[in-house]
């Protein structure tokens, strides 16, 4: 018998260490240092034939790769497909993060029925029974479908070699294990092996992999960061579970743009596909408010109208109050200081509530322009006209600066049939003859007079 061997490892990042000690000095987290076995066999973890002979790779020189595009495997998803930046890679790995009961099961179960591509669904989590009730209130009627719960990633590649599947899907990756590492599943060492015994069975197979992965309480994906280093393309599923809608964000992909967004409506039957996110990041109400105002932003090729709302009143208590929701606070603390410096407007004693609906989080600074107009709506009770849009980056000196693909956002303000939107003069607009009137200004003032003349 072989000497076993250990090692100590961050349960946080993942770093291995000789010896036991408090602290990691890489996450410098205390008391996240425990002890795994690291004995390993001898056996290939996945070798479907014995018989396959080893492939020798040479190098080739660059012009003589080949360059075509990959073919992609359509989702039947709209939204998933533009995240991934187009449909899955063959032999890509995919991992999905979210919070607990988020939907991600139910997203990748509802994809997996609608794929017209025979998937094999494993999850350690459910029973068999559990998936089947929760997939006849999606979608009852697959033939490409099958279910396996198993977490042993050895009797998963012999049902592999079964059925022959062309996507895999497993849920979730914290739960496999393997018999070549001796820990408990859900270690760094077990999460490490098993996802790389996946990698290796996807390239050699050409079979995609999409992996569910859980989520820790700072908000990251749990185990070593060298999972997400392992992986070709991050997904991350948020929102909040008392709102309906879910946001799709990719945090890496190797085969298309990271900027791309997918939102989803939480229904009974599943998630649906909301091809116009604008209506319903903008309420509907029959009065005009203070408080509240509409900003025209991107989010990778899609651009989204979103409302803003914000509330200034007296603070009752000596320190005055910023908060925020969806945007960052000391953006909104710059902004606050701006319009005390440079607009002459008295928000140093007075509370700043500022909320973007819809409960996402956007980092766009053309948005600037319409937290703007919401602060000062609301501080002086007039309301915004619900037909006027903002897309424009403020900064310190309080002029408005020009943001990028205007073109873009006015013919999106256009078919939403806002009559006015505002943009900063410096902008370069190539659009000729537009519906909406483009009002252009190059200072703070100037929406103060524009607004509130």
């Amino acid at each position: 018998m072989s000497k076993i061997k250990t090692a100590f490892f961050c349960q946080n990042c993942g770093t291995s260490y000789a010896k036991w000690q408090g602290q990691c000095n890489a996450c410098k987290e205390w008391n996240t240092i425990a002890e795994e076995v690291i004995q390993k066999e001898e056996k290939k973890s996945w070798n479907p034939t014995q018989t396959e002979s080893k492939r020798t790779v040479k190098p080739l020189k660059i012009h003589e790769i080949d360059s075509t595009e990959e073919i992609r495997m359509d989702t039947r998803d709209s939204e998933l497909n533009r995240v991934l930046g187009g449909g899955i890679v063959p032999g890509s790995l995919i991992l999905l993060g979210g919070e607990p009961g988020i939907g991600k099961s139910t997203l990748l179960l509802q994809i997996s029925l609608k794929l017209p591509y025979k998937t094999l669904y494993v999850s350690g989590e459910e029973s068999q029974k559990q998936i089947k009730m929760r997939a006849e209130r999606i979608n009852p009627l697959s033939d490409n479908c099958y279910i396996l719960t198993e977490t042993k990633t050895q009797n998963i590649f012999k049902q592999i070699e079964a059925i022959q599947p062309e996507i895999v899907i497993i849920d979730s990756i914290q739960t496999l294990h393997t018999d070549y590492i001796e820990s408990s599943p859900g270690s760094i060492s077990q999460i490490r092996e098993t996802t790389a015994e996946l990698i290796k069975f996807a390239k050699e197979t050409n079979i995609p992999v999409i992996l569910i992965g859980h989520i820790t309480k700072d908000g990251t994906i749990a185990g070593p960061k060298i999972l997400e280093h392992m992986v070709d393309t991050v997904l991350q599923f948020e929102g909040d579970r008392n709102h309906i809608y879910r946001i799709l964000r990719s945090l890496k992909n190797r085969f298309g743009s990271t900027a791309e967004l997918g939102i989803y409506e939480m229904l009974g039957t599943g998630l649906r596909e909301v091809s116009n996110p604008s209506e319903i990041l903008i309420s509907h109400k029959e009065e005009q408010l203070s408080g509240t105002a509409i900003a025209s932003t991107l989010e990778g090729m899609r651009p989204l109208m979103i409302e803003i709302q914000a509330l200034v009143s007296t603070a009752v208590y000596g320190t005055p109050q910023r908060s925020t929701t969806g945007y960052n606070a000391k953006r909104l603390n710059m902004i606050l200081a701006v319009l005390e410096k440079r607009a002459g407007f008295r928000l140093g004693a007075k509370d700043v509530f500022l909320n973007i609906t819809g409960g996402i989080s956007v980092d766009d600074p053309a948005i600037d322009l319409a937290v703007v107009a919401a602060i000062l709506s609301s501080n002086e009770d007039i309301p915004v006209d619900k037909d006027f849009c903002f897309a424009g980056e403020v900064g310190l000196s309080g002029e408005i600066r020009p943001v990028n693909r205007v073109d873009q956002r006015i013919q999106e303000a256009e078919k939403l049939g806002f009559s006015a939107i505002f943009v900063s003069k410096y902008n370069k607009i190539s659009l000729k003859k537009t519906v909406i009137k483009v009002r252009l200004v190059s200072k703070i003032e100037d929406v103060v007079e524009e607004l509130f003349g």
